[in-house]
């Protein structure tokens, strides 16, 4: 296949990498040309030499890390030349395993499980539009960075390096040598356990009586509906507004179920086409049912029959003496 495009496929990343880094934001701490003192510490543990600062990693073990733990772990040998960088690209900043689920979920047709086997290598033959495939493993990688805690810091290093890569991949795709990349500050490590917390949907189960709320807006709703639950056998009005209640209580639930969905979705393999700053239309369409009990139609549409019978009373009475 394409063994020979890991030592271009490695300048090209090194460049990415620059040199020593140690950010107080990257979770990978210290770093030199994108090997962290971590991996190296456990590269030369394994080689049964001492530990040293990853400052003095030379050539040869840079060679052998880079092939080890990245271009092997994806089979950059056997992937088709484009595919190739783009997956060993993702697999260095955050890792095989999460650079081959991007891959996996591009092809949509395989066990997704951040192993690459011969099911992937052949769905990858398979695939009728290789520049499509890539792109939208990319739109992955991209989603997956958006979500992470520390993008705003890291954002504008990240956004140029997915899109350098993009066109050297497009490049030798064709066949073609593609432009030099360039150093963009995007070095930082993007892993997964730099996803932003997701959602909480106490303030949802204090509405619903579906559990504990914490915080104000959940321990608020609790006392209210509390208050009012053993009034509402004996009057329509707080019989509805318990009702609003746990309607308000279910949307927000069903809310806060359906943007942590879209959360960790985003986080570790997004699973939709797009950009993640577009919630579902689902989540949408709770957002404008809220709107609508924020603004007071909710509550009319819930007592609206017992209004509805008023008006046609008065009505008839005005009708009876007009």
């Amino acid at each position: 296949m394409t063994a020979q495009n890991f030592a271009p496929a490695l300048s090209r990343a090194l460049v990415h990498e620059g040199g020593f880094s140690n950010h107080p934001a990257d979770p990978g701490g210290a770093t030199m040309k994108g090997v962290t003192q971590r991996v190296y510490d456990a590269y030369r543990q394994r080689r049964h030499v001492s530990k040293r600062s990853v400052r003095l990693i030379d050539e040869a073990e840079l060679q052998d890390v880079y092939r080890r733990q990245y271009w092997n772990a994806v089979k950059g040998d056997k992937l088709l030349a484009g595919v190739d960088y783009a997956v060993f690209g993702g697999a260095v900043n955050s890792g095989p395993e999460q650079s081959v689920k991007w891959l996996q979920r591009a092809l949509g047709s395989v066990k997704v499980d951040g192993q690459i086997g011969e099911a992937t290598l052949a769905a990858i033959e398979r695939h009728l539009d290789h520049d499509r495939l890539i792109a939208a493993m990319l739109d992955r990688r991209l989603a997956f960075l958006q979500a992470l805690k520390i993008w705003p810091t890291f954002r504008k290093g990240w956004s140029a390096r997915v899109a350098q890569v993009k066109q050297i991949w497009q490049a030798w795709a064709t066949g073609s040598v593609g432009p030099q990349p360039s150093f963009t500050g995007g070095n930082a490590k993007a892993t997964i356990d730099q996803a932003k917390p997701l959602p909480g949907k106490g303030a949802a189960d204090a509405a619903t009586g579906a559990g504990v709320g914490t915080g104000s807006l959940a321990g608020t709703l609790e006392a209210v509906r509390q208050t009012l639950d053993p009034l509402a056998a004996g009057s329509i009005v707080i019989a509805n507004v318990v009702t609003a209640l746990v309607i308000v209580g279910v949307l927000l639930n069903s809310l806060a179920s359906q943007v942590a969905g879209e959360a960790a979705s985003s986080a570790d393999d997004p699973d939709f086409p797009g950009s993640t700053t577009m919630l579902s239309a689902n989540v949408m369409r709770n957002h404008a049912y809220l709107g609508a009990f924020k603004r007071g139609k909710g509550a009319r549409r819930i007592a609206s029959p017992r209004r509805r019978y008023r008006r046609r009373v008065k009505g008839s009475d005005d009708r009876g003496t007009g």
